[in-house]
C-alpha cells in the first residue's frame, strides 16, 4: 500500500508509520462494528439502544435530556432512538407526579430479559477502553486525533453527537 501526503513525498519511514497507524484505526474501527453486531445478533437491538436500556435500568425515571447527556448524543437524536424502544414496547414513559410536564422512562417487563442476555460493555467495547486510559494518554491522544480531524478534507462535526453504533 502506498500513501501520498499532501505534498507527494513521504520517506520510507514515514510511509511505513503511516501505515501502521492506519492499520491501528481499522483494527479499532473493526473490533467496534463486531461488538455492536454482536449486541443486534443476541438482543436484537441496536447498540446505542442497548446502551440506553442499561441507563434507564440503572436510572429509571430518567428523562431524554438527561439520558442524552449521559450517552453524550444531541437531544434529538437520543428523542429518536427512545421512540423507536417505546415502539417496541422495550421502554415505557411515565408523566411525573410532581410535575406532569416532566416525562421519565422506565423498562417494560419483558425488557429485562434481553438485558440480561446483552453482551457488554453496554457503552461499546471503545468508551470503555478510553474510560480505563491514564488522563496524560487521553490528553495526548486527544490532540494526536483533533490533529487528523484537522487534515481531513471532509470532516463533519456532526458525526461527533451520533452513537458509534449509528454511524
Amino acid at each position: 500500500m502506498t500513501l501520498k501526503s499532501r505534498n507527494g513525498k513521504l520517506n520510507d519511514e514515514q510511509q511505513a508509520l503511516s501505515v501502521q497507524v492506519l492499520k491501528k484505526f481499522r483494527v479499532i474501527y473493526g473490533s467496534v462494528r463486531q461488538h455492536f453486531r454482536e449486541i443486534e445478533q443476541t438482543c436484537g437491538v441496536s447498540g446505542s439502544q442497548l446502551w440506553i436500556l442499561r441507563e434507564v435500568a440503572e436510572k429509571p425515571g430518567i428523562g431524554v435530556s438527561e439520558l442524552a447527556e449521559r450517552l453524550s448524543i444531541h437531544q434529538s437524536t437520543c428523542s429518536l432512538l427512545v421512540e423507536k424502544l417505546v415502539g417496541r414496547h422495550l421502554i415505557s414513559k411515565e408523566r411525573s407526579q410532581e410535575d406532569q410536564r416532566r416525562v421519565g422512562l422506565r423498562l417494560t417487563e419483558n425488557t429485562h430479559a434481553l438485558l440480561a442476555k446483552a453482551p457488554g460493555p453496554a457503552e461499546g467495547v471503545l468508551p470503555d477502553a478510553l474510560i480505563g486510559m491514564p488522563e496524560n494518554v487521553l490528553k495526548s491522544l486527544d490532540a494526536s486525533l483533533g490533529e487528523v480531524i484537522k487534515r481531513l478534507s471532509a470532516a463533519d462535526d456532526s458525526y461527533a453527537e451520533k452513537p458509534l453504533s449509528d454511524l
